[in-house]
């Protein structure tokens, strides 16, 4: 355990490390994290980080004490990582907003966040050290390999949205952004040029959607979807909302 004035906790990755480079830390599937305190709080109450998006990136860092690049996570570890700062810093309670279909207005549901299970894990399809999967797309028979993407890889496209939005603010570009990030090579080709024609020129929708799809259900992370039952009432698939107030629910923006 590493010297710290705070106690702390051993979290495990839902990938199991196995993604990671083996001269990595993180190939041990697990990291160190302290509970949070007082001075942590003014991290979350910062309205600039607020504003830039960064309050809760900050907060992790500052409580991950594991020497770690935690942008180096894929999304589903930092997930987990996030789940367990909510918890030690404020408990296994949460209760949050959500539509409720009866009655269509807004209704309120208290969870209990230490019942949130892992996605199950097909270690089978990993490769100690790799983070690269291959996937044959149905409908065009075309062949892709991809990856896991990172909290690296995530700055990365929201600054090439923000960029193509100066170019275009009326235009979407968050599906095929996002797929040429994922995407690592088509039919064997690797160059960002032959990816980003094919996703701008060839990938069929269904193929897209059955991609995504699979992407969905190898990736490492926690279940963040759970079935409201309250007062006889039952509805399923309602998703954990996540903001500035999963930790501070008092905290008002």
């Amino acid at each position: 355990m590493t010297d710290s004035k705070f106690p702390t906790e051993i979290i495990t990755l839902p990938s199991k490390g196995l993604v990671y480079p083996e001269t990595s830390l993180l190939a041990k599937g697990e990291i160190e994290m302290r509970y949070m305190s007082a001075k942590d709080e003014d991290i979350l109450t910062n309205i600039n980080f607020i504003k830039q998006g960064t309050a809760i990136d900050k907060l992790l860092k500052s409580l991950v004490v594991s020497p770690v690049d935690l942008d180096e996570l894929i999304t589903g570890d930092k997930n987990a990582i996030l789940f367990a700062a909510r918890i030690l810093g404020y408990g296994h309670d949460y209760t949050f907003s959500f539509k409720n279909q009866a009655t269509g207005k807004e209704d309120e549901y208290t969870v209990d966040l230490t019942k949130l299970d892992e996605k199950p894990l097909d270690e089978s399809l990993f490769t100690q050290g790799k983070n690269e999967f291959d996937f044959t797309l149905p409908k065009s028979g075309n062949k892709i390999t991809f990856k896991l993407l990172t909290g690296k890889d995530e700055r990365s496209i929201e600054a090439e949205i923000k960029g193509l939005q100066k170019i275009d603010a009326n235009a979407s570009y968050e599906n095929t952004t996002r797929l040429k990030h994922m995407i690592t090579s088509i039919n064997g080709k690797t160059d960002k040029i032959a990816i980003h024609d094919f996703v701008d020129n060839y990938f069929l929708a269904p193929d897209s959607r059955a991609f995504k799809k699979y992407y969905y259900e190898i990736s490492p992370d926690i279940d963040t979807t759970v079935t409201i039952d309250k007062d006889g009432y039952v509805q399923e698939g309602v998703v954990i909302p996540i903001g500035i107030n999963f930790f501070w629910p008092d905290f008002q923006v």
